[in-house]
């Protein structure tokens, strides 16, 4: 298995400005997420980004900085423009880590790498876990995937399956998808220079678009799971409290 870490890093933030160069337990919180990359058997981790404060950061961390551009509406266009830059191979494969997820496993980014480069059918991978509680099935902040032989069929905001034989359907079928992405460049550069469709647009959810181009995505059941992503003031202190737990 052979992959990539790229960080899709930007400085502005409407919650939270600043946050990913925000402080966690004594170093700013990218730090935090360049070590668990660094701690995954990635071939080379980088950070794209559009701010010289940011990549200044970056590489004391450990990591490489690529330069993108600054009008990048999301994450994954972040990181095509950064494989171009490269110039990585068509079937390399780049494991997306959000710069605000402080607490990602390692063996989590080596899960989904491991599961893209066994899947060579699959254009993505992706990870999920079984919802434990009733307030996460009905959250829509919570997103679920249904699936079928190791390929995810659907993301949704709603409580997916539907269970219409039952007068108290419950959390039981449910699983949470996590954000974290292994792509096949090629697939990559198609997602990105594609517009959002139909499917993305109603939900919100960008993952839906790779459905609409015909890109098979592989899910599999995390063997780790991340503590929090950070969006706000209290996010931030929900994880400067794990973190000195551990």
């Amino acid at each position: 298995m052979s992959f990539h870490v790229v960080i899709p890093a930007r400085l502005a933030s409407q919650r939270l400005p600043g946050k990913v160069l925000r402080p966690i337990a004594g170093r700013p919180m990218i730090a935090h997420v360049i070590a668990a990359a660094r701690a995954s058997r990635a071939a080379g981790v980088w950070v794209a980004t559009d701010d010289d404060d940011v990549a200044h950061v970056a590489r004391e961390a450990g990591a490489e900085v690529v330069m993108t551009r600054a009008d990048h509406v999301c994450g994954s266009d972040r990181i095509a423009e950064a494989v171009a830059i490269l110039g990585l191979d068509a079937t390399a494969i780049v494991v997306n880590v959000q710069a605000d997820e402080p607490m990602m496993p390692a063996a989590l980014i080596d899960q989904v790498g491991a599961e893209l480069a066994r899947d060579t059918e699959a254009g993505i991978a992706t990870a999920a876990t079984p919802i434990t509680d009733d307030e996460a099935w009905h959250n829509p902040n919570v997103v679920k995937v249904v699936a079928a032989g190791g390929r995810a069929l659907y993301f949704s905001r709603a409580s997916i399956p539907y269970e219409r034989d039952s007068a108290n359907a419950d959390f039981s079928a449910g699983r949470r998808h996590l954000g974290i992405y292994a792509y096949r460049v090629a697939a990559l550069t198609r997602f990105a220079a594609a517009a959002p469709g139909a499917l993305e647009q109603r939900e919100s959810l960008e993952q839906l678009r790779a459905f609409e181009l015909g890109v098979p995505i592989a899910l599999v059941e995390a063997v780790a799971l991340p503590g929090p992503g950070v969006d706000t003031e209290a996010d931030l202190i929900e994880v400067e409290y794990r973190m000195q737990q551990q």
